[in-house]
């Protein structure tokens, strides 16, 4: 290096770094306390010592790189070494506090009066409908379109987004807070993510509640534009859990064309007149499967899915929407099990472009009152 040429300062080195965030927080690493120190030597060299959250963070990888990449631009960089350590409790605490705020107990952020998260519980009747496969391509469709999306496995018994969406991951845990994986950016958390490999879960229902509250309040979010929460099949615990814990929460309802199903998912949506949520539409699945010769066989029947729509509009009051009509694919089935939804492994397929447009009718959704059921009671006379 010749005598001339400049090396970076200190500053300017913080000043690259904060273009460096965090994976998993999505903050400027210089935000959340995390750069230790920059040593920066006569030959270019630099040096950057960085705090991980914890020992084994998943992504001490995309931090190094992004780091490196960071500082490298700058003029008169020679090389980047990155040395990591890893955050006291004390400094995690910190993080905690700077991030969800001092208290004692951890709030629910999407049912505060100010959030301005869309959050949509997906419903069904009855199990064996295609709620999860709908759930998580809903979720990636929408993440697709340049939204911030978390999904909450809240099917506890059943738990299988996690698999759909190719969620490998374990979740991390920064002092009291949790920090969700990510797939397919959709970030997501599921108790199967906390159980023995396919070991069952045998809990009776204030220990449903307070598992979905812990998703809900302990784990960070950030700030999403939409939350989806993959309900139980019925009108029990969970619902009611939810409807107490998220009470602006819109519920969007899953059924197949046949008329028995569709009777049974009626009842799921109908628990919105008791719970005062808003009913976001309906979605049917498995509608009908397109045979080589272009005819569509109907296996399930037909019009279950208006039906429900239109005993919703009359239950409620309110127009409550068939979004869509998605058809038999076994790609569908194939990539839900890959961990690869179909929205992205085949965009043209004809269920993926209904899943996307259902999708799109969702994240555009103006939030407001029109279509709630408001506990406003008559001035007396």
């Amino acid at each position: 290096m010749t005598s001339t040429q400049q090396i970076p300062s200190a500053e300017d080195v913080r000043t690259a770094l904060a273009g460096v965030y965090d994976p998993e927080i999505k903050k400027p690493i210089t935000d959340l306390g995390m750069v230790k120190d920059v040593v920066i030597g006569e030959d270019g060299v630099v040096t950057v010592g960085i705090y991980l959250t914890v020992a084994g963070c998943p992504l001490k990888g995309t931090i190094t790189k992004d780091t490196t990449e960071a500082v490298s631009k700058l003029d008169g960089v020679r090389d980047v070494r990155v040395e990591l350590d890893v955050m006291s409790d004390e400094q995690r605490t910190e993080l905690r506090k700077s991030l969800r705020g001092d208290a004692k107990e951890p709030v629910i952020p999407f049912a505060q009066p100010g959030s301005l998260t869309r959050v949509y519980c997906v419903a069904s009747g009855k199990g064996g409908v295609g709620k999860s496969s709908v759930t998580v391509n809903l979720a990636v469709a929408m993440a697709q379109r340049g939204l911030s999306v978390g999904v909450v496995d809240a099917d506890i018994y059943g738990h299988s987004v996690p698999r759909m969406l190719g969620a490998s991951e374990k979740p991390t845990k920064v002092d009291t807070m949790i920090m969700p994986p990510q797939s397919h950016g959709v970030k997501v958390i599921s108790i199967g993510m906390f159980t023995p490999g396919n070991t069952p879960v045998v809990w009776r229902g204030p220990m449903l509640h307070r598992a979905l509250q812990q998703f809900l309040a302990d784990v960070f979010w950030g700030d999403l534009d939409v939350l989806l929460l993959d309900l139980p099949p019925g009108t029990g615990d969970i619902a009611i859990s939810v409807a107490q814990l998220i009470p602006n929460a819109e519920i969007l309802v899953v059924t197949t064309p046949q008329q028995a199903a569709a009777e049974v998912a009626e009842r799921a949506g109908a628990i919105s007149v008791q719970t005062r949520q808003r009913l976001a539409g309906v979605i049917e699945n498995m509608s009908w499967l397109e045979t080589p010769d272009g005819t569509r066989m109907e296996i399930f029947g037909s019009g279950g899915g208006q039906q429900v729509a239109d005993s919703l509009s009359k239950t409620t009051g309110a127009t409550v929407p068939l979004l869509g009509q998605v058809p038999l694919d076994p790609k569908l089935r194939e990539q839900g099990d890959a961990g690869k939804p179909i929205v992205l492994t085949e965009p043209d397929a004809a269920a993926s472009k209904v899943l996307k447009q259902a999708a799109e009718k969702l994240a555009v959704r103006a939030r407001g009152l029109s279509g709630m059921m408001l506990n406003v009671t008559p001035a007396g006379r």
